[in-house]
């Protein structure tokens, strides 16, 4: 279990393009951090996928080879280019290739790079996508290593034969992290710091003649580890003391908990997530006023609630009728490749948006009382990804769709003026009927019936958040509920966890749908 969780790198995040944050942004990360070690330009990349693995049969259509070949090229994950990565490394003649092969590996969403830069020189990496946008490097060259993209990093190459000298191992102890991974003749270090590593420190290390390589890694993630403060809380049940003892409602925790975790203030951290809502609002407006790509299923749709609820052909729902149509617009965009939070993923990224906008609309909520909700979402999603994560290949969309009702309940019940344990029930209630949801995209592509579980997921969590705030019993405590979905998930068959292999990926019309996609 990875305690050391931030609601910004890990739950409430990445701004991106593209279908998938398991596909999309986690390699992307993967391919940018794998060409700052590279260290020269890029001329050619082979990229692998196990034949066992969840991405061999959708890599293509999940939005894969878009990040890999974004963060390959340099580009941002938000640069409009990232549409046309294909063309574009095509046009300045960088030879990228996809190959479906067989390799050990430790997660179901593994691939090999293999890069050879303008100079010759030759980098074959090992990494694996872990949900949500989450990605660890475990092997350089057949070294072992942990890179996830939270540090300031350095990699040293040396040979085994020369010991590190005394004033360079001072050097390195100073508030930096080291890890060693050796062979027959050379150990790779690998250096962490909180903090940019100074240059005259770079410079010295790249001068001194035990040394064969140092490369420079940049951070990935919004949030640096390694200036973490001592939590008040560690437990949902600690959480809760903590919270009624000091009359804190769920997003006053959040907040303290993402400080504690940032080393950052208070008021930065609000600064963040007002940047992040912004975001999740201008993808509804996105959606709202009409997208186009061709590449997807669905087509416009979020505009039909308003104008049937106009015809009398439904009722006149505000807050229903909205929250359905700023889902959808969320979902739009998502497919039409525009800017969009993953939020927890981007194949779930509708629910709490779409649902907390609904909401704040129809109460009239402050600015400060939408950023309170998201804090109250984030603590929730810090609790599940503890727990399974957010990975559909493992657990199915119970930890996409199912997390992110579980985390809208508990905002719901934050803008509705409720308790940490109201919102904390909430979020129980909402999971427990989201438990066993399978992933089964139609023609690989995260549109049907993604659209459908977001907004269910949505209603539920309204549906939720009004029986905790009515005083409604969850009976079973948020950590149970959550650790069933461990337990269901590893029962759920793979053919049922993205894999295009089960469920309503296989039926006849889905098999229609894609041969017709990929004319």
């Amino acid at each position: 279990m990875n305690t050391n969780l931030s609601i910004f790198n890990d739950v409430i995040g990445p701004v991106m393009r593209g279908p998938s944050s398991s596909h999309t942004a986690a390699s992307w990360r993967i391919a940018r951090v794998c060409l700052d070690i590279l260290n020269e330009p890029l001329k050619k990349a082979v990229i692998e996928f196990d034949e066992n693995g969840a991405w061999a049969a959708n890599y293509l259509e999940q939005g894969t080879v878009m990040g890999i070949n974004g963060g390959l090229l340099g580009l941002d994950i938000i640069d409009d280019k990232m549409k046309y990565t294909e063309s574009l490394a095509k046009d300045i003649g960088i030879d990228i290739r996809y190959q479906i092969n067989s390799f050990p590996t430790k997660h179901t969403n593994t691939v090999r790079l293999m890069l050879e830069g303008k100079n010759g020189k030759r980098v074959q990496f090992v990494a694996a996508s872990i949900g949500g946008g989450a990605f660890e490097i475990q092997q350089i060259d057949n070294f072992h290593v942990k890179i996830r993209g939270d540090y300031f990093e350095l990699i040293i190459w040396k040979k085994n034969n020369r010991p590190i000298p005394e004033d360079i191992k001072k050097i390195i102890s100073q508030n930096i992290l080291m890890f060693q991974s050796s062979d027959k003749n050379r150990t790779l270090i690998n250096l962490k710091s909180s903090k940019k590593v100074p240059l005259e420190i770079i410079t010295k290390l790249k001068e001194n003649s035990i040394f064969d390589k140092v490369i420079i890694i940049h951070p990935v993630l919004p949030i640096l580890s390694g200036n973490e403060n001592e939590l008040p809380f560690n437990t949902i049940a600690s959480l809760l003391e903590h919270a009624e003892k000091n009359k804190h409602d769920l997003g006053d925790v959040g907040l303290i908990y993402e400080k504690c975790q940032s080393g950052l203030s208070k008021r930065v951290l609000i600064n963040k997530m007002k940047n992040i809502i912004k975001t999740i609002e201008g993808s509804i407006e996105t959606g709202l006023k009409g997208t186009l790509y061709k590449d997807r299923i669905l087509h416009q749709q979020s505009h039909f609630i308003g104008k049937a609820e106009k015809d009398g052909k439904i009722l006149k729902t505000r807050v229903v009728n909205n929250i359905i149509s700023y889902v959808t617009a969320i979902m739009e965009a998502k497919s039409a490749m525009e800017v969009i939070v993953a939020n927890p993923t981007a194949g779930s990224c509708g629910t709490i948006g779409g649902a907390l906008k609904g909401i704040a609309e129809d109460l009239n909520s402050t600015s400060g009382d939408v950023v309170k909700a998201y804090f109250a979402a984030g603590i929730i999603g810090v609790y599940f990804a503890r727990g399974p994560g957010f990975s559909a290949e493992e657990y199915g969309c119970q930890v996409e769709c199912g997390a992110a009702s579980g985390m809208a309940a508990a905002g719901i019940v934050q803008l509705m003026g409720g308790t940490a344990r109201e919102a904390i029930g909430a979020a129980s209630l909402a999971i427990q009927n989201m438990i066993g949801l399978i992933c089964d995209p139609v023609a690989d592509r995260v549109e049907v019936p993604c659209l459908g579980k977001n907004i269910s997921a949505a209603m539920n969590a309204l549906s939720s958040a009004i029986m905790a705030r009515s005083g409604f019993d969850a009976v079973i405590p948020l950590e149970e509920v959550i650790q069933t979905v461990v337990q269901v998930g590893k029962q759920m068959p793979a053919c049922v966890k993205c894999t295009g292999k089960g469920g309503l990926s296989v039926t006849v019309t889905s098999t229609q749908i894609k041969e017709k996609l990929k004319n």
